[in-house]
């Protein structure tokens, strides 16, 4: 961007040191905590004893073990609207995540979606329906992940016991490894979901059965192999087999809810659950209201209870033999059955939260590859999460692949770093970028950006080193850090009349020369800023430099934050008036207000560059305190009247009232 100068800073702290001085000054502050984890999985103690995450994009139970199901994991992500495209995605070799937008109703009337291996199905929202239609797994598939769907309308009217067709939700046979979760089945021709002949590792979670006759049965062999985990499922306005399990080498039932059974008269089939054949079935805290033979085991069968409530029940609730202990296999949530009702019929089915998410490197080796496997135009958020460690690589989220959350996962952002070290000479100051994002709608969290370019160690004509460069509009960056020298966080814009905007909050940001830079209407809040000493005794750097649109109203709004320093008093500006390539229309807008400055600020913070005066720039402060805040007569002060509209709101707003401020 700017002329490099050639004294360099003196010391750079290690993460350690930056991350306690920075959690320090917060608290100080009275900001809150803005390094505290955020994990999205944490790591327990004894991982036997952890509660699974309700939101958990990762299986749990049965379908968690020997290896885990991870769906299409690690394979491209598509959107399908229709049945062809659904049809061939579905039964293509490789693996994909395949996104489920609207309904697609299926032709011929009950056909088959033949599902192959490592695949995952999930609804977009809650709008993914299937109509009139089954997804069928051969023998041999596995590792399918089907999620967030409704799955409806295939009964023939009068075949209510479903005697002459099969039109099933979802069928399976012989296979290993499926997770079934977040799903709506009602009004089927047959079963709603049928798990067959010896499939194995099997979880149904948080799905809801409806109306139908035949809700969900486990079996057709006389093997003892099927182990599946059945929890908070909500079979509501059924008949029978909720579920009924034959042969199950293990079935593990918890906090299920069965209510407004299906009431005919019948004595025998109409029922709740079932423990057929040698099945060893356990029961945990479930819920069963207004149900005809709650649970019920055959002779040759095992069923072991408890904790759970029945209300308006009647018949069996048979209980016998030891089955077995669901804690030696896996650890899982244990809800009160008395908060079955409330948690069911709120948490299970479709869910408008339930996303996808690519994990870095579980799944996809780089964050470049799963930002590759994001399909271009998307329309729904895509979750990238990153593990801890560190990824020394370069990252281009492009303009055609909007709607990306990057998140790192461990407990602090410093456990996520993607660092590079180019400089500006090897390719400009965008090819030196660490990460660059064209893409609207792009959220970081809970990671470090860093370009390590050692300054002091070499003599180059472009030394600017860029750690993030953002060109897209609504770009969020929340408890994040970046780390760099010169031209460390650059917000820009398309082109000069295009306004981007970006809000950076809880974060750290530090960097010696113009380190804060560009056009893109910006909002740093409840962050902290260092100003890295270059071993100067009278000028360290600056901390700005905006070439904000003169039709913009709105550049850099620095506030409710704190600027901390180890340069000398009185030796660092905070900012001077960027005009690219000599541009007469890019006119500097800063404003610092309600923020907490150090001694190293000039008294006369603002400063010219290349020919252009800072006084027909557009800087301003406000309520500002510190030592570095001392009055001057070169430090034009934002009347109150004026600061009523130079807000976090107004910068952000724009002409779509986009407040992501507001969701704090």
């Amino acid at each position: 961007m700017t002329q490099h100068l050639r004294s360099k800073r003196l010391q750079r702290p290690g993460h350690g040191m930056v991350l306690a001085a920075v959690l320090g000054l917060l608290a100080a502050l009275s900001l809150g905590a803005i390094g505290q984890a955020r994990a999205v999985e944490k790591a327990p103690a004894d991982p036997r004893s952890a509660p699974a995450d309700r939101w958990s994009d990762r299986a749990h139970g049965f379908a968690s073990l020997a290896g885990g199901t991870t769906g299409g994991a690690g394979g491209k992500v598509v959107t399908v609207t229709d049945q062809a495209a659904l049809a061939a995605y579905a039964a293509a070799e490789e693996p994909y995540v395949i996104r489920v937008s609207g309904a697609i109703a299926v032709e011929p009337f009950g056909s088959d979606i033949v599902v192959a291996s490592n695949k995952t199905i999930i609804g977009v929202g809650d709008t993914g329906e299937i109509v009139h239609g089954e997804l069928h797994l051969n023998p041999g598939t596995h590792n399918v992940i089907i999620r967030n769907l409704t799955i409806r309308d295939s009964y023939v009217e009068g075949d209510w016991d479903g005697k002459t067709t099969d039109f099933d939700a979802i069928q399976m046979d012989t296979v290993d490894h499926v997770w079934i979760d977040h799903n709506r089945f009602e009004h089927m021709g047959d079963g709603l979901l049928d798990i067959r002949k010896d499939s194995q590792y099997v979880t149904v979670s948080y799905n809801q059965f409806r109306s139908h006759n035949k809700a969900f049965g486990i079996g057709w062999t006389t093997n003892v192999l099927t182990q599946i985990t059945i929890d908070h499922n909500w079979f509501t306005g059924t008949k029978q087999r909720n579920p009924s399990a034959d042969n199950c080498a293990y079935a593990h039932l918890y906090n299920n809810y069965l209510s407004a059974q299906v009431a005919d008269g019948d004595p025998v089939w109409t029922y709740g659950n079932w423990s057929r054949g040698r099945t060893k079935m356990v029961i945990e805290s479930s819920y069963y209201d207004g149900v005809q033979h709650p649970y019920q085991a055959d002779a040759t069968a095992e069923l072991v209870q408890r904790g759970s409530i029945l209300k308006n029940t009647s018949g069996r609730t048979d209980a016998w033999g030891t089955a077995f202990d669901p804690r030696s296999f896996y650890a899982y949530r244990l809800d009160p059955a008395a908060a079955v009702p409330a948690l069911v019929s709120r948490f299970s089915g479709p869910q408008q939260r339930i996303g996808v998410t690519l994990r870095v490197p579980g799944d996809y080796p780089t964050v470049q590859a799963a930002v590759d496997a994001v399909p271009d135009q998307n329309a729904v958020p895509v979750t990238i999460a990153v593990a801890p460690g560190t990824y020394r690589a370069k990252v281009y989220i492009p303009a055609t692949k909007p709607k990306i959350v990057l998140q790192g996962t461990g407990q602090d952002r410093s456990d996520t770093v993607i660092v590079y070290d180019t400089p500006a000479e090897y390719g400009g100051s965008t090819g030196s970028a660490t990460v660059r994002i064209a893409a609207n709608d792009v959220t970081a969290r809970h990671l470090t950006f860093s370009n390590d370019f050692d300054e002091a160690a070499v003599e180059l004509k472009g030394e600017q080193a860029l750690a993030m460069k953002t060109t897209g509009d609504r770009i969020v960056f929340e408890d994040t850090a970046f780390l760099g020298n010169q031209d460390t966080l650059m917000t820009d814009s398309p082109k000069l009349d295009v306004i981007s905007r970006v809000y950076i909050r809880d974060s750290y940001i530090e960097g010696d020369v113009d380190f804060i830079y560009g056009r893109a209407t910006t909002v740093i809040e409840r962050s902290v800023i260092r100003a890295l000493s270059r071993g100067s005794d009278s000028n360290n750097g600056y901390i700005t430099a905006a070439s904000t649109w003169t039709g913009n109203p709105y550049g850099f709004l620095i506030t409710r934050s704190k600027v901390v320093s180890d340069a000398p008093d009185q030796s660092f500006h905070l900012g001077r008036p960027w005009h690219p390539g000599g541009e007469p229309a890019a006119v500097a807008q800063v404003l610092i207000r309600d923020t907490e400055l150090p001694a190293a600020v000039k008294t006369s913070p603002w400063t010219d560059m290349s020919g252009f005066s800072w006084k027909d720039a557009r800087f301003a402060e406000y309520r500002n305190i510190g030592p570095g805040a001392a009055p001057s007569a070169d430090r034009p002060q934002l009347g109150a009247a004026d600061a009523r509209t130079y807000t976090v709101a107004d910068y952000l707003k724009g002409t779509d009232g986009w407040a992501p401020h507001a969701h704090h």
